[in-house]
């Protein structure tokens, strides 16, 4: 494995979001571990990076919602010394409403998109911490901050992601590891399809490649910054939104309520 950039860990890598991110680090000098539930399409992935960079390019055959799948990740990730990236990216969608959709396949999606990201953090953090480096790049949504737009339980999940990861970079400071969190809006890839609304569907306008949406997130991630939401044209309504939530800390948590809830006498 490399002796320079390290080995960096790709997770929901045999296509879209996760496959361009595989190809992007590749070129930028890292040996590669792909986890994804398709071993094929995960070996056809390999294939192709290791024969365009020379990288060492080793695939990890996981259903992450699978507990004993996700512990072997989680043992690959503690004892593993050179990896030096972890790229969280596997994830479910939802678009259906609440009436509409399955408790049990939403109870799967959360499995997916927080528990299994939860843990494969944790694994992975105290080597970071140890060695006074590395870079946790976790993949959340836009519906973060508008779970309006689709299912409620899958905009949840992904506030969990930004939650989770503002918490990490604020514990993580000074420790030399880097946290990012990037949140796509629609971007082209089979995500649409599995939700059950196929990406065909949506108006052109709205929807990024997979290709721009990792090379904007990894420009984001070069320039230190800790939230990328690449369609945002301007980021400055971003900086606005968490101005606004930063002026309320310390404003949280007092004795007494506020006058406008004050019970009339």
């Amino acid at each position: 494995m490399s002796d320079i950039m390290g080995t960096a860990v790709v997770t929901g890598a045999s296509g879209g979001i996760g496959a361009v991110y595989a190809d992007r680090l590749a070129k930028r000098g890292y040996d590669l571990v792909l986890v994804a539930r398709s071993s094929d399409k995960l070996a056809s992935v390999a294939e192709r990076i290791s024969a365009r960079t020379g990288r060492q390019v080793d695939v990890m055959p996981a259903d992450l919602a699978d507990p004993s799948d996700l512990a072997r990740v989680e043992a690959f990730l503690r004892e593993t010394p050179d990896v030096t990236l972890l790229v969280n990216n596997a994830g479910l969608g939802g678009v259906l409403t609440l009436l509409d959709s399955d408790v049990d396949e939403m109870t799967s999606l959360i499995s997916l998109n927080v528990t299994a990201l939860t843990r494969l953090t944790y694994a992975i953090v105290p080597q970071f911490v140890a060695r006074g480096a590395g870079t946790i790049i976790n993949i959340a949504s836009i519906v973060a901050i508008n779970p309006e737009t689709l299912n409620g339980v899958y905009g949840g999940s992904k506030a969990f992601v930004l939650a989770f990861s503002q918490s990490l970079r604020h514990e993580l400071a000074g420790t030399g590891v880097t946290v990012q969190v990037v949140l796509p809006g629609a971007t082209a890839t089979d995500f649409w399809a599995i939700a059950g609304r196929p990406v065909e569907h949506l108006p052109g306008a709205i929807v990024m490649s997979s290709e721009d949406l990792v090379d904007a997130a990894l420009v984001g991630l070069d320039q230190g910054e800790f939230a990328t939401i690449p369609p945002l044209q301007d980021g400055g309504l971003f900086d606005a939104y968490e101005s606004a939530r930063q002026a309320m800390i310390g404003k949280l948590s007092t004795a007494n309520p506020a006058p406008r809830y004050r019970v009339a006498a």
